[in-house]
């Protein structure tokens, strides 16, 4: 397909990385995370939605949301929490530890930093670097939920990718990693969120390489031979006026077998989907430009600016109006912290 859709998705959400941190456990240990919306304020308080991620670099451990079954990690292996759900990355499969918000707070102005876990050695006299036996590189990855972001809601809660020889880059990122978590040159926190925003779409890459053929959801539309068709050519003029069946002859089916397909792979409508992805498109001539609400609204396929206003109401809660003012405000505070 000529469009690629997944770097398009991946622009208008504003994916990015933050908060850079190298974890080092010994002999039995577990760190803890709660839920990212409950330090979403604190990690990146400018983004809608917080995923965390971990990339073992030494050794082995588990990784696992709250409640739920463990994965075994071996050093190479990537695991990421798509969703924010409170996790555990721990030495064994079944230790808890409890939440050390004063941990973060000493040194969340000092990026990147390094948290420890020893079972055995006193805080105050830890083991040497090369003597702990699980090293994990994380960070955070934020983005925007709203209006439309059909990637999130498409992956999985936990999402483990294992070491793949053919990932070699991926090997130099975690050694760089390291490198930069300890020795904090400059650059270095500009450099390494860059590598978590490239490690993240890699990982969603890879992912969409092993999904099941019966898979359903947005990632699966866009391997399918024709509603990945409709997709590019929606993502490629928004503007245009598309109808089912013109879409349809586009990529080779009848209206209804598009309708029929569409609704079965990605879940919704195709026109459905068009109106999401234009106030999608939308929000970001708002966020990112001066130009006025009618012209926002004719860039992206609207001939009336109340009926835009309208639209962009129904999925989003407020007008367009409203919503620039707001996202501005919030754009303002962020850049002079």
């Amino acid at each position: 397909m000529s469009h690629d859709i997944l770097s398009d998705v991946l622009r208008t959400v504003r994916l990015r990385g933050a908060l850079f941190f190298h974890v080092s456990g010994n002999r039995s240990w577990a760190a803890e995370a709660p839920p990212a919306r409950d330090i979403a304020s604190i990690v990146m308080p400018e983004c809608e939605h917080v995923m965390e991620y971990h990339v073992v670099t030494r050794g082995n451990c588990w990784g696992a949301i709250v409640g739920e079954a463990p994965v075994r990690l071996a050093s190479g292996d990537i695991i990421v929490f798509p969703h924010g759900d409170a996790h555990v990355i721990s030495s064994a499969p079944g230790i808890r530890a409890e939440i050390d918000f004063s941990a973060w707070s000493a040194k969340i102005d000092q990026l990147p930093f390094t948290l420890t876990y020893d079972a055995v050695e006193a805080r105050n006299n830890p083991c040497p670097d090369d003597t702990y036996e699980t090293m994990l590189v994380c960070g955070f990855l934020g983005c925007d939920l709203r209006p439309f972001n059909p990637l999130i809601a498409t992956l999985p809660r936990l999402l483990h990718l294992q070491e793949s020889g053919t990932h070699g880059w991926i090997n130099h990122f975690m050694q760089q990693a390291v490198v930069e978590s300890r020795h904090k040159r400059p650059g270095g926190e500009a450099m390494l969120e860059r590598m978590s925003e490239m490690m993240f779409v890699d990982a969603v890459r890879r992912y969409v390489d092993v999904l099941p053929d019966e898979s359903r959801g947005w990632l699966a539309g866009l391997r399918d031979r024709f509603v990945g068709r409709a997709l590019a050519v929606m993502h490629d003029e928004p503007a245009h006026e598309w109808t089912v069946e013109e879409l349809g002859d586009r990529v080779g089916l009848s209206r209804s077998a598009l309708h029929e397909r569409f609704v079965d792979i990605v879940g919704l409508p195709p026109m459905q989907y068009l109106v999401n992805w234009r106030m999608q498109v939308a929000a970001g001539l708002l966020r990112n430009t001066n130009a006025t609400i009618a012209s926002v609204a004719q860039d992206v396929g609207y001939a009336s600016e109340a009926a835009f206003i309208r639209a962009f109401k129904r999925l989003v809660g407020k007008p367009p109006a409203t919503w620039r003012r707001e996202k501005s405000r919030v754009d303002a505070v962020t850049q002079a912290q």
